[in-house]
């Protein structure tokens, strides 16, 4: 993955918005608290997406997503063929979104160690995850934060839409 390194200022613009985890690491001091924190491999965005990315950037002043890497997604299991679009691709087009202030990536299969070193105010995932059975809810609370799930916009799913569009005439 190349991410672009020359944007003069912190998120100034699209591409702006796209940093390496050193990247990020570095620039920490410059976004504004409460830190939101949410990851994921947000292939296909569609409304659910929006409307979940919309309620997270509400608890805090700025929202940093982290992205499943291509090999990261693989791993998930959603099939040989996903994630269909390529992490670049993808930060992009979360990278647009007004409620998003940076977007950078892990690769490892969660992002127990980028959090680790981020120790946002909020942590935030999807309504399909029992948090008290996340090691990242651990690590958060272990130094004050919170741990948040955000329950899914009904009738919503990439993995769905994938299927519908297999299944078109």
């Amino acid at each position: 993955m190349t991410v672009p390194t020359s944007a003069p200022t912190l998120a100034s613009g699209l591409l702006g918005k796209l940093r390496s985890r050193a990247d990020v690491l570095r620039q920490l001091g410059q976004l504004p608290r409460p830190l939101v924190f949410t990851n994921g491999v947000f292939d296909v965005l569609h409304r659910g997406h929006v409307v979940y990315l919309e309620k997270a950037r509400a608890m805090g002043a700025s929202l940093l997503v982290a992205l499943n890497t291509d090999a990261s997604a693989r791993r998930l299991g959603k099939g040989p063929e996903r994630p269909l679009n390529n992490e670049m691709d993808r930060a992009t087009v979360i990278a647009a979104l007004a409620s998003v202030s940076l977007v950078t990536w892990f690769d490892e299969d969660t992002p127990l160690d980028l959090i680790s070193a981020i120790k946002p105010d909020v942590l935030v995932k999807g309504g399909d995850y029992d948090m008290s059975k996340l090691a990242e809810t651990s690590v958060v609370e272990a130094y004050g934060g919170r741990a948040l799930a955000i329950p899914f916009v009904d009738g919503y799913s990439t993995t769905a839409l994938v299927d519908r569009i297999r299944l078109a005439p």
